[in-house]
């Protein structure tokens, strides 16, 4: 293992498992985690309620009684005739004209939520008090009007914006600043101005209210220091440090992951420094082997000699001479 891919493992780890989550722990905001359930659930409730269905007519839904502070309703439309003339007024919701769904469907459904007393029970917003309760527009395939769980369709309007009238608003207290809230179906918030009174506006679908900030009680009184004698930096009242779980596990997690870096960085030079020891080791003795096969190969060599060639005499084979070096001279053919 590489000392550099080691590295990069080591710091996508302390990234997934450490410092985000230390750090995911300061910062608030809404859980939305329980809304997306109940949307589906309410989308079936509003779906039911279509007996003998009627374009452009409002069905409300029923619900069981442990969402009895929820109003359902459902409205089924042509995406042309939304296109053309839009909604005049549809519970708190005016759907002005160039209102169209994507993906494009012939029919669909406008399915209507109140949540009621419920608002802050699914949709939580710290530091921040609902005037009206959370009213919610989500449309939907109207091809099959018993389908369940169906994914909601993305409408957004194109020349003028959808406005919510909140007619059932408390009054505003004093001093506050109210403003407009949308939540969209992935959980994101965003805050607007009201626009007169109890009117949001809006181009896409989603959940909207009137909120305000909330008062934060009043601090605790402090008993002035004696008089020659200022608490220390950073003592509480009794002289003891403060301390804060959070920083400590930061800056312990930071330490545990600077101590395994080291390490995993000793351990990968350890094993680039193995495996060129190894490359040295087999290359020496693969150069000793050879030089082995080549001093045998030259044993052999002087063992055997020269070969004799071979004759046929007979039916037998022996080996002869290819070249006689002195010649017989008979001695009757000498002549001095």
């Amino acid at each position: 293992m590489g000392l550099l891919p080691s590295l990069k493992m080591l710091l996508l780890l302390i990234y997934f498992f450490w410092l985000p989550r230390a750090v995911r722990t300061q910062l608030p905001g809404p859980s939305t985690t329980s809304a997306r359930p109940l949307d589906a659930l309410l989308q079936d409730y509003a779906f039911q309620a279509f007996v003998r269905p009627r374009t452009g007519a409002v069905y409300n839904g029923v619900v069981p009684s442990n969402l009895s502070d929820i109003t359902v309703s459902a409205m089924r439309l042509r995406s042309g005739s939304l296109w053309t003339r839009g909604v005049r007024m549809y519970k708190e919701f005016f759907i002005p004209m160039g209102v169209l769904g994507h993906p494009y469907v012939e029919r669909l459904v406008l399915v209507y939520q109140n949540l009621g007393n419920l608002s802050a029970l699914y949709y939580p917003l710290p530091g921040y008090m609902y005037l009206a309760p959370v009213l919610g527009l989500l449309a939907y395939d109207a091809s099959n009007l018993s389908a369940k769980n169906l994914p909601e369709l993305d409408i957004r309007a194109s020349r003028q914006p959808i406005l919510i009238n909140f007619s059932n608003m408390q009054s505003l207290p004093k001093g506050s600043v109210a403003k407009c809230v949308w939540f969209d179906l992935h959980g994101l918030v965003n805050f607007s101005n009201v626009a007169s009174g109890n009117v949001c506006s809006t181009f896409q679908q989603g959940h909207f209210s009137i909120v305000v900030k909330s008062r934060a009680p009043s601090p605790a009184p402090v008993s002035p220091a004696p008089p020659g004698r200022a608490p220390k930096a950073g003592l509480l009242p009794s002289g003891r440090k403060k301390n804060n779980p959070k920083v400590w596990i930061i800056v312990g997690s930071v330490l545990a992951g600077l101590a395994l870096l080291v390490l995993l960085g000793l351990l990968g030079l350890w094993g680039e420094k193995f495996k060129h020891r190894k490359k040295m080791q087999q290359m020496e003795n693969a150069a000793e082997f050879k030089h082995r096969k080549k001093m045998q190969q030259m044993e052999n060599a002087a063992e055997v000699g020269e070969a004799l060639h071979m004759t046929t005499v007979g039916s037998t084979k022996a080996p002869a001479a290819m070249v006689t070096r002195t010649q017989p001279t008979i001695e009757t053919e000498y002549v001095p």
